[in-house]
Formats: structure tokens, C-alpha cells, sequence
């Protein structure tokens, strides 16, 4: 009798690295990119270092100066009232413009800032009305937030992947909805906490509002 073949372990079936400028391959894909094998989360960070995207090992928290100074040529800074009462809720923060750009500035420090890109699309795409325009940008975003090769994936569970999966099969303005809400979820539970603790928004609470001009006016 032979003898009987020795299963092969994963180290053994890893294949030998590509030479200089030969592509490696991979041992799955189609364009919405479904599987989650080891091959193409590897292609991932290489994608990352690529972009120029800070790795775990590799993040540093922004400066409150740099954020502010990007919040104010926003254009858009939130008033004092208003930045008071995003305590009261994650929805005071995401129900005004202002809110969700001081929002979104300090999820960039924490290297999240595709969570409310994201959210920022499926709000848009939600919008639009035109068939061909909804099948374009439904594999825009899905390429961009939900392709496990894409950088700015988001983290989303099996459950609401596959069902965007099979909403790509027929594109429609609400195929990301339930995307959408995780990552709400997802900023309301995880970031939100932190960006009220934050040097950010303390140093709103506690920044200095223009006084009225009081100034008695001379008459001739």
C-alpha cells in the first residue's frame, strides 16, 4: 500500500513572492470583491501604505490647532448654543451641517473619516431619482466604503454585507440603508463618546465668542 499523502498545512500551500514587477495574483475576485481570503486582505495594506494611510502602529493624534484651523476655513463654524447642546445627543451633532464637519474633523484624527464619508454618500444616493445615475454611483460606493480592497472600507458585519451584496443585483436608492444605519450606530456608540472627552470639543466649549459691538454711536 502507498503511502497516504500528508494534508498540506496553510504555510505550505503559501506560493513564493512575485519577482520585481510581476503582479501578484490572487486566488479570488470579482468586482464586488465578496470573498475575505488572507490574499486580498494582504493586497489591502499594501494598499494603504501605498495611499499614504497610517497604519495602526503608525497613528498620531492631530492637533486641536490643525482641526480648528481646518473647521474655520470650513466656513461653517457652529455657534456656541449649538456646540453646547451636541451633549444632549448623537443627533444634535448630525443634524446640522456644522455639527457633522467638526464631527468628521475629529473622526480624521482618529483615522475614521470614511464612517461619515460614507454616511455623507448614502445620504446623497438616497436622493437621486435617475436609474442610470443610481446603478453608476451604487458601485461608486461600494468600490470606495464596502470593497474589502479599498482603504476606506468600512467595518460592516456578514449580515448587512450580504445584503448589500444582493442589492447589487438590482441597484435601487435604499440598497445601503442598512449599511448606513450600522455605521451611525457605529459613530454614535464608538466615536461619539470620545469626541465629547476630546481637546476638540473642549476647546470649543471653552473658546472665546465674539462680543456684540456695543460701542455708543456719536450723533452730528
Amino acid at each position: 500500500m502507498g503511502k497516504r499523502a500528508e494534508p498540506r498545512s496553510q504555510e505550505d500551500c503559501t506560493e513564493p513572492p512575485p519577482s520585481p514587477g510581476q503582479r501578484p495574483n490572487t486566488c479570488c475576485f470579482c468586482w464586488c470583491c465578496c470573498c475575505s481570503c488572507s490574499c486580498l486582505s494582504a493586497q489591502k495594506d499594501e494598499r494603504e501604505e501605498m495611499t499614504g494611510r497610517p497604519t495602526e502602529e503608525t497613528r498620531m493624534e492631530t492637533t486641536v490647532e490643525t482641526i480648528e484651523s481646518a473647521e474655520e476655513s470650513s466656513g461653517t463654524m457652529p455657534s456656541m448654543e449649538e456646540i453646547t447642546s451636541w451633549t444632549q445627543g448623537f443627533d444634535k451633532v448630525m443634524g446640522t451641517e456644522a455639527g457633522r464637519n467638526v464631527f468628521r474633523q475629529f473622526l480624521r484624527t482618529e483615522y475614521s473619516e470614511e464612517n461619515m464619508l460614507f454616511w455623507l454618500a448614502c445620504e446623497e444616493f438616497k436622493k437621486e431619482k435617475n436609474t442610470k445615475v443610481v446603478e453608476e454611483r451604487a458601485r461608486t460606493i461600494y468600490e470606495d466604503y464596502i470593497s474589502i480592497l479599498s482603504p476606506k472600507e468600512v467595518s460592516l458585519d456578514s449580515r448587512v454585507r450580504e445584503i448589500v451584496n444582493r442589492n447589487l443585483m438590482n441597484p435601487g436608492p435604499l440598497m445601503f440603508e442598512d449599511a448606513q444605519l450600522q455605521i451611525y450606530s457605529l459613530m454614535h456608540r464608538d466615536s461619539f463618546p470620545r469626541f465629547l472627552n476630546s481637546d476638540l470639543y473642549k476647546s470649543l466649549v471653552q473658546k472665546p465668542q465674539p462680543s456684540p459691538d456695543t460701542t455708543p454711536t456719536t450723533e452730528s
